[in-house]
């Protein structure tokens, strides 16, 4: 039986396909294990934008904070770019905020979060950068919580940041929420209503969360 498995293997060659993708650096992952099973530019260091807010949300989620209320302050006024358009003196938990980052990419979201948790945006970029350290995120720089290119942006690689989607997705609460396709919220100033910005969650059944 084997010889004749092996006459059909002959006669019948398997066609193999590479990956191809147009982008300049990309990176498959086994998540499980961190094996990389295709590379292209991994450790080319380059702005991440909105992907940092993966490791914003895992700070946020890991500070125990989750159910706590927030109020949002005057530097909600500073944000700009995407945004859940959150105002002062709006009440949301942790967990709220938290939603319209990962579903909506919120900057004032990010912002919120950053100050609530580690009092000033400051103070909660040097909790990501530790973060990124402890995991073995060794080519990353984060400047704010949000992504922007500002005056300083968050410097990452794609291998990096497999690290940290791979670390993230092991969180359930993260899981949970990046999984999420609507998210529905009543404030004390709105009614908001949150589609996941991810269509993949939609376009492919596989899909079981991320960042776009």
């Amino acid at each position: 039986m084997k010889k004749i498995l092996l006459l059909i293997f002959l006669m019948f060659p398997i066609s193999i396909f590479a990956i191809e993708t147009s982008a300049r650096s990309a990176i498959l992952m086994d998540m499980d294990s961190n094996k990389i099973l295709y590379e292209k530019n991994i450790n080319e260091q380059r702005s991440v934008a909105s992907i940092s807010k993966i490791m914003t949300a895992v700070v946020a989620i890991e500070s125990g904070k989750l159910d706590d209320k927030v109020t949002i302050g005057r530097e909600i006024n500073t944000a700009y770019g995407s945004g859940i358009y959150i105002k002062e003196g709006e009440v949301l938990t942790l967990r709220d905020l938290l939603y319209g980052l990962m579903l909506r990419s919120g900057n004032d979201a990010a912002i919120a979060i950053a100050t609530y948790v580690g009092g000033n945006s400051t103070n909660f970029v040097k909790l990501m950068n530790d973060k990124a350290k402890k995991i073995g995120m060794n080519n990353t720089v984060f400047n704010n919580p949000s992504g922007l290119d500002q005056e300083k942006g968050n410097y990452s690689t794609a291998h990096d940041m497999a690290i940290l989607a791979s670390y993230a997705m092991k969180n359930n609460e993260y899981k949970k929420i990046t999984s999420t396709k609507k998210y529905v919220l009543k404030t004390n100033k709105n009614v908001y209503s949150w589609i996941n910005k991810n269509k993949l969650l939609s376009l492919y059944k596989y899909t079981t969360g991320g960042k776009t």
